[in-house]
């Protein structure tokens, strides 16, 4: 048997076919023919447990039996068969595997109205829920999650429909309290979790996240499709973590987010994080990247548009050795790094990316103080950052950000090999503008509001060196190219910029330029504030 997708993303209920391919196990069962319960090589088929897969009835007791069963032997692959499987909370065990067979989908059932039965009640928490949201603090609220495990996949070309999940937003068409007894709003929530492979299947609208891992170590996410909801990858407090070949439309909320809470209860770092060869975008209709039409979201839309990789904003412990390469930004907000919470960020590598209409910065650095977070945490660090071979066309009137507060500076960027083209055409007020330092403010490229620059907007920043950097503007812009403000050992060379005002420099010490089209050498030791 074999899943139309396209039927049931674009039809609402899952439409099955039979077809000469199907599984010799499941053609064994619909003829009435009695099947062992293991099949070979300690695989476990869930229908031999009561599952039914007809896309109605609730399968999530049964294929929780089937788990039971193979995690009693020691693991094993719990295999669904083509059909959709309508599931509340289905609860993993170490050295299990789920296995979707094509046409297979797990499906997240509605709700149920009185709040009774239903998805697994998200587990207490302590005080430090307050430093976190709902969503980051609970996991067992989910359709499936898994606590202090290891050897664990989710393997196969099958299909995770959180239809009936929540977005945590108090928007849910449900009865009951989204958030209350009863409601799910995660795909996939797993807590200190190690040896964990996520593989081939796709993602259809995952709720508050389609998945979310905390303190989970050897992490490998691989050629995944994820149309969602909100998030699609929330990776908090995690070690070793490998995120390759995947596709992630996310348009109200961040595509790869990781993060460093204090959802543990105690401050931890995420770190040895590769990000390779990912598509992220914002922009399409939900549905329609599985269905493959990769339909474009409304015009009118552009206003809400997320789908970015995002480091934070929940940045309590740490973020070190960090690469992202070979990746693509399809109208998104860009590459965000963050941390507000205390948390020092080290050891950065981005290369080789592509992005195409940036709705805000296509790189937004922030160092802010909003401390949410133990009393007493001193303000953290960003520094050690390279930033090479990136291009990025059509993005909005927001140039790329690096902002530090007053005593706190980012440090040690590196950026070279870079093509910005930026739409333009801002009026020529702002080009005067001298925006807010906002230290406590939630981390956003819009926080300061407009900014009067239209490439780069550098302020509280130390040894920043920028090389074979391109500002381009599709209509003529009266703002400078480069803004810096309060920025100590800046270099620039081989610069090309739009003719007219190249920079503005406000308190910058020690400033050297050249090798540059349209502009003179130039090199001040010591303070100085000028435009050129």
């Amino acid at each position: 048997m074999t899943l139309d997708r396209r039927s049931m993303i674009l039809g609402g209920s899952a439409a099955l076919t039979a077809t000469a391919g199907a599984s010799p196990a499941l053609a064994a069962d619909r003829q009435g023919a009695s099947l062992p319960i293991a099949g070979t090589g300690g695989w476990v088929d869930v229908r031999q447990f009561g599952a039914r897969g007809d896309g109605t009835t609730i399968d999530s007791i049964a294929v929780n039996k089937a788990i039971d069963h193979a995690a009693a032997r020691g693991g094993g692959t719990v295999f669904f068969p083509a059909g959709t499987y309508a599931c509340y909370t289905i609860r993993l065990k170490s050295r299990i595997t789920l296995h979707l067979d094509p046409g297979a989908t797990i499906l997240a059932a509605p709700a149920p109205a009185s709040g009774s039965g239903g998805y697994d009640h998200a587990e207490p928490i302590g005080d430090h829920g307050a430093y976190q949201d709902f969503g980051h603090s609970h996991w067992r609220n989910s359709l499936i999650w898994g606590e202090g495990l290891h050897d664990i996949a989710i393997t196969g070309s099958g299909l995770i429909w959180g239809k009936g999940l929540g977005r945590g937003d108090g928007k849910d068409n449900y009865l009951s309290d989204p958030n209350g007894p009863g409601t799910g709003n995660k795909a996939i929530a797993l807590k200190l979790c190690r040896n964990v492979l996520l593989r081939d299947f796709q993602v259809l609208e995952g709720g508050w996240f389609a998945l979310l891992a905390t303190g989970v170590d050897n992490l490998t996410i691989d050629n995944l499709l994820v149309d969602t909801n909100r998030d699609g990858f929330d990776i908090d407090c995690c070690r070793g973590v490998r995120i390759t070949n995947c596709t992630i439309n996310s348009p109200w909320d961040d595509a790869i987010c990781p993060k460093s809470s204090f959802a543990l209860g105690y401050p931890r770092d995420t770190e040895d994080l590769m990000i390779a060869n990912c598509l992220v975008t914002g922009n399409y209709v939900i549905g329609s990247v599985i269905d493959g039409t990769w339909k474009k979201m409304p015009a009118s839309f552009a206003n809400t548009v997320h789908g970015r990789i995002k480091f934070g904003t929940e940045s309590n412990g740490g973020f070190k050795k960090i690469t992202i390469t070979n990746c693509v930004f399809d109208d998104s907000q860009g590459l965000a790094l963050e941390t507000v919470d205390g948390a020092n960020f080290e050891d950065v590598t981005v290369t080789n990316v592509t992005m195409r209409g940036s709705f805000s910065s296509p790189i937004f650095m922030r160092l802010g103080r909003r401390m949410r977070g133990p009393k007493g945490t001193p303000v953290g660090t960003l520094k050690r950052v390279l930033i090479s071979n990136m291009v990025s066309s059509g993005a909005g009137w927001l140039p790329s950000i690096l902002a530090g507060i007053p005593g706190h500076p980012i440090e040690d960027v590196k950026i070279s090999d870079v093509f910005l083209h930026q739409i333009g055409g801002a009026p020529a007020a702002m080009a005067a503008l001298r925006p807010p330092l906002n230290e406590l403010a939630y981390p956003e490229p819009n926080m300061f509001g407009d900014v009067p620059a239209t490439g780069f907007f550098i302020r509280d920043v130390r040894n920043i060196e920028m090389s074979n950097i391109e500002i381009a503007v599709e209509k003529a812009d009266p703002r400078a190219a480069f803004y810096l403000n309060d920025v100590e050992e800046a270099d620039f060379f081989r610069l090309r910029v739009p003719r007219g005002e190249s920079f503005v420099l406000d308190r910058v010490t020690n400033f050297r330029s050249f090798g540059s089209r349209w502009l003179k050498d130039r090199t001040v030791d010591g303070l100085v504030s000028d435009r050129f």
